[in-house]
């Protein structure tokens, strides 16, 4: 069963708690009940003046629309995006984007010329005066139903400039902004390549300096030809990478003077691993990403994605512990990719280490 994060309870709004720190949320371990009272809280809150959110696949039953019907015939500003080209919900989908055009809501069906995948929420709010933006961010989409199934993380904060770059994101999608920079958000299919072909620069300058560098990289696939020539290219130099690519990996670790530093595995299990977590080392300056965004030629150029820095340092703990540590420790259901192409699956002795498992136990001792 997942678990309500401590900091949630005996709060009298999410507005509470988010105004007082940042939230990471790591989905199926802990519930996703938060985010969908993210969302219905602003619905019924008089000093909400406007919400705004993505939405790319949102299921059956959606409290995440009912809350946002209810907050459009509340009065509220409700600007929500509705990508209708979600492969196998389009039917499913444009029954929702109806429904919330009849309740008031501006629906945008898409962006021309981009898929929308990127999982954003956005709530302008009036305090004591001042307009207080909050923000949720996340890897994974606003389906309550994969949220018990698939492995994603998410992030809510009242940051100022998260909320001011998710603002402009949204003015973006809506054509009143050709913006292409933001203060902390890095976003497809406008800056997204060229920044993560720049943080695995910086490692290799980092490394050939003698200084701490290293890269992680957890995603779904690993098929974009760019990003795999700069790994191998990094590799060359004797830069340390570890891969977590759950399904198609065009990558060959493990190959002499190619890819020799350079690990590749996979954990199928009970949960999809479905989060997109990319960690840089820098020197010791550890930056860790989390993303909607695959390393696939569709993510980088033909989606709008975005991929947003994890700054606070407990925080990066969590994400290099639940993300990093554990799974790459798992001696139960990690296969290895060897350069021929091929999986190898560890032997799986007694008390074997199941990391999906281990965060289901770590979250509930917590709880």
């Amino acid at each position: 069963l997942p678990v309500l994060p401590a900091v949630f309870r005996g709060t009298d709004t999410p507005f509470d708690a988010i105004r007082r720190q940042d939230v990471l949320l790591h989905h199926p371990y802990e519930a996703f009940t938060p985010v969908a009272d993210f969302v219905r809280s602003a619905a019924s809150d008089p000093s909400v003046l406007a919400i705004k959110q993505t939405l790319y696949r949102v299921g059956p039953n959606s409290p995440i629309v009912d809350a946002l019907v209810e907050a459009a015939t509340r009065g509220q500003q409700v600007t929500v995006l509705v990508e209708l080209k979600a492969r196998f919900d389009e039917e499913s989908n444009i029954h929702w984007a109806r429904r919330l055009e009849r309740a008031g809501v501006h629906v945008i069906p898409g962006i021309p010329g981009l898929k929308t995948h990127a999982k954003v929420a956005l709530i302008v709010r009036q305090e004591q005066g001042i307009l207080r933006r909050y923000v949720h961010l996340s890897t994974g989409n606003y389906n309550p139903v994969t949220a018990g199934i698939y492995t994603d993380f998410g992030l809510l904060t009242a940051d100022p400039e998260f909320g001011a770059d998710c603002s402009e994101l949204f003015n973006y999608m809506t054509g009143r902004s050709g913006q292409h920079g933001y203060r902390k958000l890095v976003v497809a299919p406008m800056n997204l390549r060229a920044r993560f072909l720049e943080l695995i620069s910086r490692e290799v300058e980092h490394h050939r300096a003698g200084r701490p560098a290293g890269i992680f990289a957890k995603a779904n696939s690993l098929t974009d030809p760019e990003i795999i020539r700069a790994f191998y290219a990094a590799s060359g130099t004797g830069l340390a990478i570890d891969l977590l690519i759950r399904g198609i990996c065009c990558l060959r670790p493990g190959l002499a003077n190619l890819s020799e530093t350079i690990r590749v595995g996979s954990i199928v299990g009970r949960f999809l691993e479905h989060s997109r977590v990319y960690r840089f080392i820098n020197g010791g300056n550890e930056e860790i990403y989390l993303s909607s965004a695959d390393l696939m030629p569709r993510n980088m150029d033909n989606r709008l994605e975005v991929m947003f820095p994890i700054e606070d340092p407990a925080l990066r703990a969590r994400v290099r512990t639940e993300a990093i540590d554990l799974p790459f420790s798992d001696t139960a259901k990690m296969r290895w990719l060897k350069p021929d192409g091929t999986y190898i699956r560890g032997e799986c002795k007694a008390g074997a280490l199941d990391s999906q498992r281990a965060l289901m136990n770590l979250h509930a001792g917590n709880s």
